[in-house]
């Protein structure tokens, strides 16, 4: 393990991780300058536990920044997603307020419950943003972005087609990608998006696994929300035309998610052919693990008991919910500082010796940790061709310069503390355009 990282490749674009058509990139989502703990993610025990301290907006986006700062020098194409524009006046006005912008929040800081929803800078965990069936899965050959309507957390349902919007405006050049509207908002249809998916592919083949909490119509299994539902999982393979054998459902663990495992990238990270997992993440999980190991044989799973690590320790520390990147000296473990010591770094450090990771990597995202998201949470892994990638605009992509641009945003405009009362304040409303504004300017060059 080491603290120092990897040499600087000099073509990102060069690197591929799973086979030799598709360029794994990475597209992390960036904290907005309203990001805050409003302990409004029932489920998230982190969130709860938080919930009313002063944040550190500024921090959140320069740790966030940090690290994808660390992936970029690593050869791996990394991308970003400007914040949504925060506070929402426009859902602040649909909730019956009126007059001006500075006024409407005058108002609002009267149902603070609506205020906190309005300021909610949760769209920085792009795993949750949509889930991705690369052009060669789908029987159509187009890449499929279908967008999550999270409509489980009444702070993110508006989230879904927001980011249909900017993934859109991003794409409208793109005619291998096929950007898809949210599900309908029904609870039967209920999608948290990448943070339930992950993709194996190895020995020629490639496998979807899509993890649900419920089913719509079958009786609760849980004490916490069971955000993600079957039938999401099912419709979202199908707009994304998968082939029913190239993907398979599987159900969480209801004891995962009353520890507080409130997605299953909180107890599992996979990439390629590789799975790093809780042993109690899954229900009916060594027949799953089979009927994956059947399609792929020289697939590695890593599966750490409750001897080894409680569930509870696996959401404290947060080990499952770190990022898996492929580079050219191996598969390297992204994780946060929380799992670098106890039981849960001896874990890292086995893996390592055994070769089943390469190196590992521990980042201070102590703020994204508070509201309950890790590295893993931060960025949506979207596999695309280089044909593709070429088409995207350049600002999508990180580069030295973009980033620093970014950082001499962040640092001018983003407060270093932010407590309930700024919210309201004037001023802080115009700094908040000024920064949505900025950044996408940025991000569409």
């Amino acid at each position: 393990m080491t603290q120092d990282g990897f040499p600087l490749l000099q073509t990102s674009l060069r690197l591929t991780t799973m086979d030799d058509s598709l360029i794994d990139v990475q597209v992390d989502g960036l904290a907005g300058p309203t990001h805050h703990f409003g302990g409004l993610s029932a489920g998230n025990l982190a969130s709860q536990a938080h919930a009313g301290l002063r944040s550190h907006p500024r921090a959140a986006a320069l740790q966030g920044l940090a690290k994808m700062r660390f992936v970029m020098r690593l050869g791996v194409p990394q991308a970003w997603l400007p914040p949504l524009l925060r506070p929402d006046i426009t859902w602040l006005r649909r909730c019956g307020f009126s007059g001006t912008d500075a006024a409407v929040m005058a108002a609002a800081s009267h149902e603070p419950h609506l205020l906190k929803i309005a300021t909610s800078s949760a769209f920085m965990w792009s795993a949750n943003c949509a889930t991705i069936i690369p052009s060669s899965d789908s029987s159509d050959g187009r890449c499929h972005i279908i967008m999550a309507n999270l409509q489980a957390m009444s702070h993110r349902a508006s989230e879904g087609e927001q980011r249909a919007a900017q993934w859109r405006a991003l794409c409208a050049q793109v005619p291998s990608i096929t950007v898809h509207d949210p599900l309908p908002l029904v609870s039967a249809l209920g999608d948290e998006g990448a943070a339930n998916h992950s993709r194996v592919v190895s020995d020629g083949n490639v496998t979807h696994i899509f993890v649900y909490g419920r089913q719509a119509n079958a009786p609760g299994t849980t004490r916490l929300p069971a955000r993600q539902t079957r039938e999401a999982s099912t419709a979202v393979a199908r707009c994304g035309g998968l082939p029913d054998s190239s993907f398979m459902t599987v159900q969480q663990a209801p004891e995962a998610i009353d520890a507080g495992a409130f997605h299953n990238d909180v107890v599992m990270v996979g990439c390629g052919s590789r799975l790093l997992i809780h042993a109690r993440a899954w229900v009916d999980q060594a027949q799953a693990i089979t009927r994956l190991r059947e399609r792929h044989p020289s697939l590695r799973v890593a599966e750490i008991s409750d001897d080894e690590l409680s569930l509870n320790e696996a959401v404290t520390s947060y080990l499952f919910n770190s990022q898996l990147v492929q580079t050219n000296k191996g598969l390297l473990l992204i994780a946060p500082t929380h799992a670098q010591q106890g039981r849960a770094g001896a874990i890292i450090q086995r893996l390592c010796d055994q070769g089943f990771l390469h190196q590992a990597h521990f980042f201070d995202l102590q703020e994204s940790m508070a509201n309950g998201g890790g590295p893993a949470c931060l960025r949506l892994r979207v596999p695309l061709t280089r044909e593709t990638c070429t088409q995207l605009p350049v600002g999508f992509f990180l580069d030295d310069q973009r980033a620093n641009a970014i950082e001499s945003i962040i640092t001018h405009y983003y407060r270093e503390q932010l407590g309930s009362a700024d919210l309201i304040d004037p001023a802080f409303l115009a700094d908040c355009h000024a920064v949505q504004q900025a950044l996408t300017a940025l991000w569409t060059t």
